[in-house]
């Protein structure tokens, strides 16, 4: 459903283990929002709805909510470093249409609920 660089695995470890909590799981989500209609969520979570689809990619155990998996199905998540310093980029192959700082979308079937910008 998903895929994670080796690159982007090796950051998200690094960043539970800062965590210091071997339960949390990654989850990855969409909310509303942004200026194409739709956002990505990313973050670290200790519970599982019972709706939520719970997989493994690279060692990493990750959550996605029912609403949000037709709509990240086929991601690709990497890391990039540069002298700048460093961040996640995300590839969706359902966006039709990005915001041009690249936070936001939306898909043919999800317009989402755009914001001025």
């Amino acid at each position: 459903m998903i895929t994670l660089t080796d690159a982007a695995a090796a950051q998200i470890l690094s960043m539970k283990k800062d965590e210091g909590d071997d339960s949390l799981m990654l989850r990855i989500g969409v909310q509303g929002g942004g200026c194409s209609g739709l956002s990505y969520g990313m973050g670290f979570d200790d519970e599982k709805a019972e709706s939520d689809t719970q997989f493994q990619v690279n060692g990493l155990d990750i959550l996605v909510d029912q609403e949000s998996e037709p709509i990240i199905k086929g991601l690709v998540i990497d890391y990039k470093q540069n002298m700048m310093g460093g961040g996640f980029t995300i590839d969706n192959p359902n966006a039709i249409a990005n915001c041009g700082c690249g936070s936001s979308f939306r898909t043919a079937t999800n317009a989402g609920t755009p914001e001025n910008c």
